[in-house]
């Protein structure tokens, strides 16, 4: 796993609710207890700690980032659009 993973996934787990945990690439993030609210705010951690903007709409953002991997291909791609 990457440090651009890595560092998401620590991210989520920040959001989660009780003991940070180790996570799946597979899991969904509201199986493990993201909701909403939690969404946003992982969103604006995340920009704030790759430097980056993530296009992001909470009408569809269930769909787009649906499990951790989603999360992590996202912000890969982002990162990597940036350099």
């Amino acid at each position: 796993m990457g440090d651009v993973a890595r560092d998401v996934m620590e991210v989520i787990s920040s959001k989660t609710p009780g003991e940070r945990q180790e996570f799946a690439l597979s899991d969904k993030l509201q199986d493990i207890g993201i909701e909403s609210i939690d969404a946003l705010e992982m969103i604006f951690d995340l920009e704030e700690r790759f430097g980056i903007q993530i296009p992001y709409n909470a009408n569809d953002a269930a769909q787009r980032f649906a499990t951790v991997g989603d999360v992590v291909k996202a912000i890969e791609g982002l990162v990597e659009q940036r350099t």
